[in-house]
């Protein structure tokens, strides 16, 4: 799909005309936007929607990253972090040694653990629902925020159990939310050109519409920059939509860049700024009904996440403390931040930083 007028001045003033009204863009509208040079614009209206739902107020949450296994049956052509049973650098972590690590980092601020891993085959799904167990055990007042849409899917494969059994096991065992991962692209072009064997793009929504259906709230992320057309990003974000229509359970949209393989690649490589930003700005247009749009560092920087905040982000992901995912594909950025650190990040970009837990519940907010 092209979008290409004789008159895109006036279809930008159209477009903005939708947005000062509060009328829902289309597929056409979204191709539109990021076919468009006129990023500053884009921006503006995407800041437009951001101040008139959140004000001025950027939110973040002291969590902990903690990834049980590396070890995976799949092999999409975007992971580094994946190994083979057997592979050197492989390990799948016990519960205690789970424990062990969280307890080195754990302090009484902490609100969420954030958690993904693997498709190991190689475990039976009780040892998924035992590692959740042992740590709401030890930490019955932090969120547990665990295991994708696709890793979902993958359970119910491994253990013969329906997606709402699964959930319904985990969430007996203290499971509070699903982290957005899997999602990648919504398409199925996309999924088989980058050999993507996990979860189709039904089953990931399936996994989110039955977990919205059980009660629980859940997050949505779209890997970009690589092979996808800027239409596929588009009709990305309109399944999303239609799904939060239909159950209003996502709480925020992480568009996430899709990393090189090594830190020492070159720019050509990565995502150009100028795409980071139109992304963010664009996602806060098309997703007209969910909450929060992040700017997730470990994949922008920090300084190109500040700019973020007045491109229709509302959100700075958290503390982290050592993010593996990204970084085992070549990041640049920190592989966490401190609060102290997010506070002057939201600050420096004259936003207003507001700690929150796992769910926008407000902690505190830092004027």
């Amino acid at each position: 799909m092209s979008t290409v007028l004789t008159n895109p001045d006036k279809r930008m003033a159209e477009i903005a005309d939708k947005v000062e009204h509060g009328e829902r863009l289309t597929l056409e509208d979204g191709v539109f936007l990021y076919e468009s040079d006129d990023l500053l614009t884009i921006g503006q209206l995407a800041n437009k929607v951001n101040l008139r739902r959140n004000g001025r107020r950027v939110y973040f949450v002291q969590n902990m990253s903690l990834y049980f296994t590396n070890v995976c049956e799949d092999r999409c052509a975007f992971c580094h972090f994946r190994r083979d049973e057997g592979e050197d650098g492989a390990y799948t972590l016990t519960p205690e040694e789970i424990l062990a690590y969280t307890e080195k980092h754990y302090h009484p601020e902490m609100r969420e653990f954030h958690i993904t891993g693997g498709h190991n085959p190689h475990v039976p799904f009780e040892y998924y629902v035992n590692s959740i167990r042992v740590l709401k055990q030890h930490y019955p007042d932090v969120t547990i925020k665990a295991y994708t849409g696709a890793e979902i899917d993958f359970f119910s494969r491994l253990s013969g159990l329906s997606y709402e059994d699964v959930l319904k096991t985990l969430m007996d065992a203290g499971l509070g939310t699903l982290p957005g991962g899997g999602a990648e692209i919504l398409s199925e072009r996309y999924r088989n050109k980058m050999n993507v064997e996990k979860a189709t793009s039904e089953q990931w929504l399936n996994v989110h519409r039955t977990a919205h259906k059980l009660g629980m709230k859940t997050h949505a992320t779209m890997l970009y920059g690589s092979i996808e057309t800027k239409e596929e990003r588009i009709r990305h974000m309109l399944q999303l939509r239609e799904l939060q229509d239909e159950t209003n359970g996502f709480l925020v949209f992480i568009p996430n860049a899709v990393q090189p393989p090594s830190a020492s690649m070159g720019v050509k490589r990565r995502t150009s700024a100028f795409d980071d930003l139109k992304t963010i700005a664009i996602s806060r247009l098309m997703l007209d009904n969910f909450p929060h749009i992040k700017a997730y560092f470990i994949n922008l920087g920090t300084q190109l996440t500040q700019l973020a905040f007045t491109f229709g982000a509302s959100d700075a992901h958290g503390t982290i403390v050592q993010e593996r995912i990204s970084h085992s594909a070549g990041a640049l950025s920190p592989s966490g931040l401190t609060k102290d650190e997010l506070i002057h990040l939201i600050k420096g970009a004259n936003r207003i930083p507001v700690e929150r837990d796992t769910f926008y519940n407000v902690i505190r907010e830092y004027d």
